[in-house]
């Protein structure tokens, strides 16, 4: 047996995954555990976690993969550094890290003192991490390409990938990023937190590109399609920000410079109300990064003539952009992994060293993105033991429902009737979306649902949408959707004429984010649409994360905590059906 513990460490998205015989066993990010979003430091307990998930503990390990290697780009960041480019403070921040992520060992030791680690360590460049994870499951031939803002002094890497085959061939480095231009931005824009981008993707439907004129002097382009910044409107290049990866919240400082608000307007602050410039820079912003994508991937596809792209890294979370790659592109096919961020380059790191020592199975990912820790029977039944009290006082009705068939048409039922639901079946997802694992269901043909649903559980902005959850075979009815979504990975457009038949699940400009459900993967969540499709001629439902200002939730107990402080009326929790008297 060869066992390899991959991790995302000291970094956003700590995690933790394990690779056992070339196939994934389990994945999970630190933050469903410790109850905090993004949570960045030493993944202890999601290593905790995968180890008791199969059963193991951490002297069956044979390798330890991290996501980061302290010896890429080497002499760039020496030079770069004695050139000025960092304060003395930096310098020592900087030294610190590496020491950090070369000494993963003894981090391991002081986590898990009762157990000897006999494994190798090995550290794995930051994008060729990315990258492995999808040529893990490629099939066929394809280019493979990560953006994001910046790992190991490089903000993408691309390269032909093919079954038993990955070549990096090309890198954009440090100080020009696509992932750190949407951030800076982000935070202009009044969104300071880390992980914010996707406020803006929904802000940008809201206005009109009206300052991409004006933003083509800090994003540009190379006669080759490479993006370059104009680092004046910028802190990065000279080291003028501060972050936080080690322990609890991340935070990163200031990105953008003085230059950038005299250009672009004054920054917006986070309590401040949001007022037309801001929707137009908001739809500016993702114009001018789609363009920069397309210009960059067109150059990409000039060199390595593919017709399948697959695509990583943190900028591979801009849906919106995603579901115009097929059309701005020569690229005829997309794929995106369901964590292509920096939580997944755990997994990343983990299947290249395990394709060098044992080697990968012909499928390592089969099961598709349910590689999270999963309860049975007996272990929800004992977390609703725990909190039977506080589900009495809340007046809860709890209901015992051993056939999924049975609990598949109640819960069918109550959503077809314009009610919410709450919904915790099987594995925890990996990766940042729900996917019919920990969701909030809801009827998609309730006009005020978005409203319904922020005032019992999710109290978010008003203009970010909801996604919808559709049966495989019958998307393309409903979505202008070229191949399958089973990552909530696209914006398409919903097709014109069922628009008005599903209103919480459109957004402003007629688009939505559909996740396609198989019935050979996702059996059970599959069987539930196909219900409220028999109700309600409706082959989708509205699918949303279930938490509430919070990470998604992990274990039974989690979810009866966040189904208490809502007003939700049904929650399904493996074979328990709680409901609640309508308040």
């Amino acid at each position: 047996m060869s066992v390899v513990l991959g991790l995302n460490a000291y970094h956003a998205d700590a995690s933790a995954c394990l690779v056992v015989d070339g196939r994934v066993a389990v994945a999970v990010e630190e933050e469903r555990l410790r109850r905090v979003k993004h949570w960045a430091g030493f993944p202890t307990r999601a290593i905790a976690c995968c180890l008791d998930e199969v059963g193991m503990r951490l002297d069956a390990v044979d390798h330890v993969a991290i996501n980061a290697s302290p010896r890429s780009a080497l002499t760039r960041r020496l030079a770069f550094a004695l050139g000025g480019g960092l304060s003395a403070s930096r310098l020592m921040d900087r030294a610190r890290r590496v020491r950090r992520r070369l000494g993963i060992a003894d981090a391991l030791h002081q986590a898990f003192p009762d157990t000897r680690l006999r494994a190798t360590v090995h550290t794995v460049d930051h994008h060729l991490a990315h990258l492995a994870t999808a040529w893990a499951e490629v099939r066929e031939p394809a280019l493979a390409v990560s953006v994001d803002g910046f790992g190991d002094f490089a903000s993408a890497a691309w390269g032909p990938v093919a079954p038993g085959s990955l070549v990096v061939s090309g890198r954009i480095h440090f100080p020009h990023s696509l992932g750190l231009f949407y951030q800076a931005m982000t935070q202009l824009l009044g969104f300071p937190d880390h992980g914010d981008e996707y406020k803006v993707m929904g802000l940008a439907a809201h206005g009109r590109p009206t300052m991409t004129h004006a933003l083509e002097r800090v994003l540009g382009a190379t006669a080759s399609g490479e993006y370059r910044l104009t680092t004046e409107f910028f802190t990065h290049a000279r080291g003028g920000f501060t972050d936080r990866w080690d322990g609890g919240e991340p935070r990163v400082g200031r990105l953008y410079s003085p230059r950038a608000e005299a250009l672009l307007g004054p920054a917006r602050g986070a309590e401040a109300p949001i007022e037309p410039r801001h929707l137009d820079l908001a739809a500016s912003v993702q114009a001018a990064y789609e363009r920069a994508l397309f210009t960059f991937l067109r150059g990409l596809h000039r060199r390595h003539p593919h017709a399948r792209l697959v695509l990583g890294g943190g900028c591979a979370m801009n849906s919106v952009a995603n579901g115009r790659i097929t059309a701005e592109t020569p690229f005829r096919e997309l794929h995106v992994h369901s964590a292509p961020g920096d939580a997944g380059g755990a997994l990343g790191a983990a299947l290249w060293v395990a394709a060098r020592h044992g080697g990968l199975a012909e499928r390592p990912m089969a099961g598709g993105a349910a590689l999270g820790p999963r309860f049975d029977a007996v272990q929800t039944g004992r977390a609703v033991t725990e909190a039977r009290a506080e589900l009495d006082a809340a007046g809860c009705v709890v209901e015992r429902i051993p056939d999924a068939e049975v609990l598949v048409a109640a819960v069918a039922r109550h959503l077809a009737g314009g009610e919410a639901a709450a919904w915790f079946q099987g594995a925890m997802e990996w990766g940042p979306r729900a996917l019919g694992h920990r969701s909030i269901l809801a009827d998609p043909r309730r006009a005020d649902m978005r409203e319904h649903l922020n005032r019992l559980v999710k109290r978010r902005e008003e203009f970010r949408p909801f996604a919808p959850a559709v049966l495989a075979e019958r998307a393309a009815e409903w979505f202008e959707l070229d191949g399958a979504a089973p990552y909530m990975e696209r914006v398409c457009p919903v097709r014109a004429t069922h628009r008005a038949r599903i209103p919480a699940v459109v957004h402003v400009d007629g688009t939505a984010r559909p996740q396609t459900v198989l019935a050979a993967r996702e059996p059970l969540f599959h069987a539930l649409i196909v219900a409220f499709e028999r109700a309600t001629g409706v082959p989708l439902v509205l699918n949303t994360s279930f938490n509430r200002n919070e990470p998604i939730v992990c274990t039974p107990a989690d979810a009866i905590g966040c189904f208490l402080r809502t007003t939700l009326p049904l929650l399904a929790l493996g074979p328990y059906l709680v409901t609640r008297p309508a308040r």
